[in-house]
């Protein structure tokens, strides 16, 4: 059988993921489109795992395939093509929370949307979150956690923004796990993604774009 690049992700076959990924570079072809395949094969496995097609280790695997081939693609991208900056954000997993597959895939798509990022990893301290802020004057933060402890972390790093005096200069999403309405009241968060996509697409739209 004959793979694409989209199908052997989402299928999870890695040796052939990274043969057509290492392929298609070395026929000179704009590494974007690359990204950009990545991005739907993802998408897919994203779906099977809501539809509990996938589960967690699933989802972990995809994450270091689409590791392997971003550490491939993204060095010719930097040389071969200039994508344009619209804005910066930063983005952590909560403190008490290590869960960074989610949040690896929604940095890796603000990546490729155009976004700089700030990736402060796993287990991100309130104070640190601050201090990032202070230190860049970024206005977009993004909050990750799966675990349900993770919601009190998301609640108290966005009030220590809140008394260190930022709260009205940033806006802050939250994401992961059964984040969900009711969440975003509950930490104070400005918005909540469902997915990655959903990430970008609100990060745009608090940036004036479409």
């Amino acid at each position: 059988m004959s793979y694409t690049l989209v199908t052997a992700l989402s299928d999870l076959r890695e040796e052939e993921a990274l043969k057509i990924s290492e392929e298609r570079l070395n026929s000179g072809e704009n590494p974007q489109g690359i990204l950009d395949d990545a991005r739907s094969a993802m998408e897919i496995v994203g779906k099977r795992f809501e539809d509990s097609e996938y589960f967690i280790p699933d989802l972990v695997y995809s994450g270091e395939i689409l590791q392997q081939i971003t550490a491939m693609v993204k060095p010719k991208l930097k040389r071969n093509s200039q994508v344009e900056r619209i804005g910066k954000i930063i983005i952590g997993t909560v403190a008490g929370d290590i869960h960074d597959i989610g949040k690896n895939i929604v940095t890796f798509m603000l990546d490729i949307n155009g976004f700089e990022v700030h990736d402060l990893g796993i287990d991100v301290s309130e104070q640190k979150f601050v201090e990032t802020i202070k230190e860049t004057n970024i206005n977009i933060v993004g909050l990750s956690g799966f675990l349900t402890l993770a919601f009190d972390s998301m609640k108290e790093t966005i009030e220590a923004i809140k008394s260190a005096g930022l709260r009205d200069d940033v806006k802050i999403m939250i994401g992961g796990g059964q984040i969900d309405e009711e969440i975003k009241k509950y930490t104070g968060a400005d918005s909540y993604g469902k997915d990655a996509m959903a990430a970008v697409s609100i990060a745009k739209a608090w940036l004036g774009g479409k």
